[in-house]
C-alpha cells in the first residue's frame, strides 16, 4: 500500500513501513516527503488526510483509516439526544459567537517527555519543529487533519476557565515566541477568569504554556473566523501554521474529531491519557452544502457528456454523498470544502479528476449573440495603440503609494483614502494619481542605465468624494528621437510631451485646448492644463527637478509628465467617417509678426485672430519666437503663417489684405500688440 501520512490508500504495491529519514539524508521508502503547490481556494488540502483523498481519487483507490466525523455521513447525522459529559476540570463559555463559532476542549493528565523518533521525524520532514509529546501532538493533528489545536497548562489558567472574547482596552499578552504583544479592542482572544491567555487562532501565551513539569492539560480545538484571524495577524504581524490555516476557512466540522485523534496519539505514545468526556460548544450548528448537479448542465460546460458512473465514482472518492435523482445527482459536500458553493464548483471536481485532456478542443456552438462590449474597452485599445506607435512603453504600478506627507502627487489630504492595514510604510493610501507609480518606474530603469525612457499606464485612482477614476498618464526622458547620422540628437522638451497630449486627444475626437497651469510638483512656467471646453480633462508639463532627484532620477535631466481624467473626457457620439474633396481654388499665405508680453499664451494670440477673421481664414501656425535685441523686457516677437482659402472662388489681395486689418487691430485692442 502507499502511505501518505499515515493514511493508507488501498492497492498499490505493499511496501514496508521505514523509519523516515534524518534531515540531510535523503528519504527512502513510503515515508518520502511530497511537496505541493496550493491555490488559495483550496484550505482543505493543507491536511494530509485531504491530500490523499485527492490522490485515492485520482488513481480510483479506496482510502482506509479516514476518521469517521470528517465523513458527510456522520456531518448529516442528527445531533445526540444526551449530550457529552463537559471537559472534567475547566469550563468553556463562547462570548462572541460570530468570531468563534465553535469551540472544542478536552482535558488530559500528562507525563512531558521528548516525542518518539516516528512522530518527531514526520513533524520535522513537514517544517515542524518538535519539542515535547504533548505539543508535538497537536502539531502532528494539524499536519494531519488541518486542525489547528492548542494545550494549556490546567493549573496556570484562572479560575481553570477557558473564555473565547474580544481583548479589552490596553490588554497585553506574552505570546511564545517571547515577545511582548499590546492587544487591540476587538481582537479575539482565549482567556481564563483574569487576562487573556492566547491570541486566537494565531499564537498561545507564554504565561500557560506546557512545559516539563505540566501535569494537567487542556486541548484547544475550535473555528474561528477567517476575517478576524486575517485581520487579528496582520495587525500584530505575526503568521503561524494555525492562522494560514483559519485564515483561508478552516473545517467547522473538524474540532472535535482533532480532539478525539490527540486523546488517540497522547494514549498511544504514552503521553497521558485524555479524562472522560469533551466540551463541545457549537451555539449555531452548520449544515453541509446541499447542491443539484445536473446531467445537462455539466456536459454543456464541459463540451462532452461525463458517463454518471465516473460522476458517481468522483464524488464519492473526494467525500461527497450524492444521490442519483433523474436529471442528476443531489450532492451533500463536507464543510472542509469551502471552495464549494454552486453547480459549477462540482462541476470542475468532476472535470479534474474526469480528465481536462478527454474535453472537447472546440468551441461549443453560440446560441445567443453577445453582450456588446464596454465602449471604455475600445477606448482603452485605442490609446495603446497610439502610446505605443509614439514609442511608449506600458507600466503595470502598485495602487497603493506612500503617505500624502512624502509624495507631492497627492490630492487634498481630506481626499486621501488610507489602507487599514498597510503592508509598508511605501503602500499607506490608495493613489490619487498615476503619476507617482511611473515616476519611479523611470527611476527603476534609468538606475539601469536606460536612459531614454518613455512609459505610460491606463489604471484607476481613488478619492473619497469620487471614488475610483480611470486615468492615463505619460512619463518622458531622454533623447526627443532616437539617434540617427542625419541630424543632431536633442533632448525631449515641454512642446514634445504637449504633441503627445494632442495625439491622444485627436485619436479619441476631442477637442483640446492648453492653458497656464500651477502645480507643485510642476516647473512653474513649463506646465499646462488641458481643457475640453470649460472641463479640465488633464495636466502636462515638465516634473520639478527636486522631485525627479529624490527619486533617482538626475535633476540635469528633464522628466515630462502628462495625465488625462478619463472620467471627465466627453462621451462623443459615435460619427460616420466622410471624405472631403481637395481645394480646387488656390490658398493664400500671410506672414505676420507681432510684440506681445512674454507672458500671454499663444493659444489667446490664436483664439484672437480666429475670432477677428472671416471664414476665409483656414489654418494658423507658429513658426518662429524671438526675443533679444530691438525687442522690448518683458515682451516677445512671435511669427505666425495666416493660410486663407475660399471654397468658391480664387481670393483677390483686397480681401486678404481687409482680413489681415482686422485681425492686426484685434490683436492690438485684444493683447495690445505691436506689429513689427
Amino acid at each position: 500500500m502507499l502511505l501518505v501520512r499515515g493514511f493508507e490508500i488501498a492497492g498499490v504495491e505493499d511496501v514496508p513501513p521505514g523509519p523516515l529519514a534524518a534531515p540531510g539524508e535523503p528519504a527512502e521508502g513510503p515515508d518520502a516527503v511530497i511537496d505541493l503547490d496550493l491555490t488559495p481556494n483550496r484550505p482543505d488540502c493543507l491536511a494530509v488526510v485531504n491530500v490523499a483523498r485527492e490522490v485515492a481519487t485520482a488513481y480510483d483507490l479506496p482510502m482506509r483509516n479516514v476518521p469517521a466525523g470528517l465523513q458527510v455521513e456522520h456531518e448529516l447525522a442528527p445531533a445526540e439526544s444526551t449530550p457529552h459529559p463537559p471537559a472534567d476540570g475547566v469550563s468553556v463559555t463562547i462570548e462572541d459567537p460570530d468570531l468563534c463559532p465553535r469551540y472544542a476542549a478536552a482535558v488530559a493528565d500528562v507525563k512531558i517527555r521528548p516525542s518518539p523518533d516516528w512522530l518527531a521525524n514526520r513533524l520535522i520532514a513537514a517544517g515542524v519543529r518538535p519539542i515535547n509529546n504533548v505539543v508535538d501532538v497537536t502539531n502532528y493533528v494539524l499536519i494531519e487533519l488541518g486542525q489547528p489545536m492548542h494545550a494549556f497548562d490546567v493549573e496556570k489558567l484562572a479560575g481553570r476557565q477557558l473564555r473565547a472574547r474580544r481583548a479589552r482596552p490596553g490588554e497585553r499578552i506574552q505570546t511564545l515566541d517571547g515577545e511582548d504583544r499590546a492587544l487591540e479592542a476587538g481582537m479575539l482572544v482565549i482567556a481564563d477568569a483574569e487576562r487573556p491567555q492566547a491570541i486566537a487562532g494565531v499564537m498561545g501565551g507564554l504565561a500557560s504554556e506546557v512545559w516539563a513539569g505540566t501535569r494537567t492539560v487542556a486541548f484547544e480545538s475550535a473555528t474561528f473566523q477567517a476575517a478576524s484571524v486575517r485581520r487579528t495577524s496582520k495587525r500584530i504581524g505575526l503568521k503561524t501554521e494555525a492562522s494560514s490555516r483559519f485564515e483561508r476557512g478552516a473545517d467547522i466540522g473538524a474540532p472535535v474529531v482533532g480532539l478525539e485523534r490527540a486523546c488517540e496519539l497522547l494514549a498511544q505514545i504514552g503521553a497521558g491519557r485524555c479524562r472522560a468526556g469533551y466540551t463541545d460548544c457549537y451555539p449555531s450548528p452548520r449544515r453541509p452544502a446541499r447542491i443539484h448537479l445536473r446531467r445537462e448542465r455539466l456536459a454543456h460546460l464541459l463540451g462532452i457528456g461525463v458517463p454518471d458512473a465516473e460522476v458517481l465514482r468522483i464524488c464519492v472518492g473526494l467525500g461527497f454523498l450524492a444521490t442519483p435523482l433523474e436529471d442528476g445527482w443531489d450532492v451533500v459536500t463536507p464543510t472542509g470544502r469551502v471552495d464549494l458553493a454552486r453547480e459549477a464548483d462540482l462541476i470542475e471536481e468532476v472535470a479534474r479528476h474526469y480528465g481536462y485532456d478527454r474535453l472537447a478542443t472546440t468551441f461549443p456552438p453560440l446560441v445567443t449573440a453577445p453582450a456588446p462590449s464596454d465602449p471604455r474597452l475600445e477606448r482603452d485599445r485605442l490609446l495603446r495603440r497610439v502610446l505605443t506607435a509614439a514609442g511608449f512603453s506600458e507600466a503595470i504600478t502598485f495602487a497603493f503609494i506612500e503617505a500624502p506627507a512624502e509624495q507631492p502627487f497627492a490630492d487634498r489630504e481630506e481626499e486621501i483614502v488610507p489602507i487599514a492595514y498597510p503592508l509598508s510604510e511605501k503602500f499607506a493610501v490608495l493613489r490619487t494619481s498615476l503619476l507617482p507609480g511611473l515616476v519611479e518606474t523611470a527611476a527603476y530603469n534609468r538606475r539601469r542605465e536606460r536612459r531614454d525612457i518613455r512609459v505610460f499606464e491606463l489604471g484607476a485612482v481613488f478619492t473619497k468624494s469620487r471614488g475610483e477614476r480611470q486615468r492615463l498618464a505619460v512619463a518622458w526622458t531622454g533623447a526627443a528621437a532616437p539617434d540617427h547620422w542625419s541630424e543632431e540628437t536633442r533632448p525631449v522638451d515641454f512642446f514634445d510631451v504637449k504633441g503627445v497630449a494632442e495625439r491622444l486627444a485627436s485619436a479619441l475626437d476631442v477637442p483640446v485646448r492648453f492653458a497656464p497651469a500651477v502645480a507643485p510638483y510642476l516647473v512653474a512656467g513649463r506646465a499646462a492644463a488641458i481643457f475640453s471646453g470649460e472641463t479640465q480633462v488633464g495636466v502636462v508639463g515638465q516634473l520639478a527637478p527636486s522631485i525627479a532627484e529624490a527619486r533617482g532620477l538626475p535633476a540635469a535631466e528633464a522628466v515630462y509628465v502628462a495625465e488625462f481624467d478619463l472620467e471627465a473626457l466627453p462621451r462623443q457620439a459615435p460619427t460616420d467617417v466622410s471624405a472631403q474633396p481637395l481645394p480646387r481654388y488656390p490658398s493664400v499665405v500671410r506672414d505676420l509678426s507681432i510684440v506681445v508680453a512674454e507672458t500671454l499664451p499663444a493659444e489667446a494670440v490664436r483664439g484672437t485672430i480666429v475670432a477677428a477673421a472671416p471664414t476665409t481664414l483656414v489654418a494658423v501656425r507658429e513658426f518662429d519666437r524671438y526675443k533679444g535685441k530691438g525687442i522690448p523686457e518683458g515682451q516677445v516677437s512671435v511669427s505666425l503663417h495666416l493660410t486663407f482659402r475660399a471654397a468658391d472662388r480664387t481670393l483677390i489681395d483686397s480681401e486678404v489684405q481687409q482680413a489681415m486689418d482686422a485681425i492686426v487691430e484685434a490683436l492690438g485692442r485684444e493683447h495690445r500688440a505691436v506689429r513689427r
